[in-house]
């Protein structure tokens, strides 16, 4: 019997053998089994991703393609003459020669009406003798200055085209931070440029980039030559107007500011209706109320605006107020920093008669203010 098992082990072990050198070196001796026909395995299924949605497909081009029309370059120059340029003498000799234009600003603007009503920063067109006006079309035209305001830094532009693309006003008094935004201008003259980004922060305020401060901040890329062009939803609806950046280069930082198109539809009105921007005004020097302050005067209060100064016969201290006296309510609007206070006072129609609620020592008073008009001051 044992004889046997080992007879049948080393013939097993044999075949084995057989079969492996074969598969090996000669495997089409062998018949094709189940196993080794491909052609009978089963097809691998393959995933393939859902159709996006128009809206997704095309991300945001329909907003680009609705608002960049209206979004022109603006180039303001100032005419200059050489010293003695009008000398005869050196005309003679050819060296007097003719005006040159120099250019003093380079931006962007943004068409607000089919009449040709632009808007642009006082900063891009500021000392200009001339400004001209590039489409996105390719036309070119001299456009007039109807007015500016220095205090938002906001210009308004008049251009005579037919046919003239404008951009619809949307309500920058309703973004949120972390709605998606696009800054369309021409940034470094490269020509025209769309930018995405978020709503980083708004009313950003003391920046000392103007009198009033109210800025929506964006992580959209803005560059130099973008100031004056348009910050847009999601629409295609003017939200803001693009104005600066925080920058060490030169280039975009991902921190850049625009003016809430509600404060600059409002000033356009004023220049186009007035040719300047009235304002109220109480004739008092405002600080901003720290707590350190608050401990160190010994008030209840620890938010409001300290009034440092007050003009002598102006609107505040004919209705009482005296320096050393905290701000903290014009009419029904409560007021926490020296920005609130200037805006809520600017909003004061002028010869009107405002209440305003000032906290002197541990004494809360009501106070009634005749407004007067806020002197024009260049900055």
């Amino acid at each position: 019997m044992r004889r046997t098992w080992l007879i049948f082990s080393q013939a097993a072990t044999v075949a084995l053998a057989f079969v492996f050198v074969v598969m090996t070196l000669k495997p089409q001796w062998l018949p094709p089994g189940p196993g080794l026909d491909r052609a009978r395995l089963p097809a691998p299924t393959l995933l393939q991703a859902p159709a996006l949605p128009a809206s997704a497909a095309t991300g945001y081009s329909s907003a680009a393609h609705r608002a960049a029309p209206a979004v022109v370059s603006v180039v303001a120059s100032r005419m200059s003459r050489r010293p003695q340029a009008d000398d005869p003498r050196l005309r003679f000799f050819g060296e007097g020669g003719d005006p040159q234009a120099q250019r003093v600003g380079l931006g962007s603007g943004v068409i607000v009406s089919p009449e040709g009503y632009l808007l642009t920063n006082n900063h891009v067109i500021e000392g200009a003798d001339e400004i001209e006006v590039e489409l996105a079309d390719g036309r070119q035209a001299q456009a007039r200055l109807i007015g500016t305001d220095q205090e938002t830094d906001i210009a308004v532009l008049k251009v005579d085209l037919p046919r003239l693309p404008a951009v619809a006003f949307g309500h920058s008094a309703d973004l949120q931070v972390g709605d998606v935004v696009l800054a369309i201008g021409n940034p470094f003259n490269v020509g025209q440029t769309v930018t995405a980004g978020i709503v980083s922060a708004l009313g950003r305020s003391q920046l000392g980039l103007s009198t009033f401060e109210n800025f929506i901040q964006t992580d959209a890329a803005i560059n130099p030559g973008n100031s004056g062009g348009a910050l847009v939803d999601v629409s295609g609806n003017l939200v803001g107007i693009n104005t600066a950046i925080y920058s060490r280069s030169g280039g975009s930082l991902g921190i850049g500011f625009a003016i809430p198109a509600d404060a600059a539809r409002q000033v356009m009105q004023s220049l186009i209706a007035d040719g300047h921007v009235t304002r109220g005004w109480i004739g008092v020097e405002p600080r901003d109320l720290t707590p350190e302050l608050a401990e160190g005067l010994g008030l209840p209060v620890s938010q409001g605006v300290l009034i440092a100064g007050v003009l002598q016969d102006g609107p505040a201290s004919r209705g009482g107020m005296k320096p050393g006296d905290v701000v903290v309510r014009v009419g029904p609007r409560p007021v926490v920093n020296t920005a609130e206070l200037l805006a809520a006072v600017a909003a004061l129609d002028p010869g009107s008669k405002a209440q305003v609620g000032i906290q002197r020592g541990a004494q809360a008073l009501q106070l009634e203010l005749a407004v007067g008009t806020r002197p024009y001051a260049k900055r």
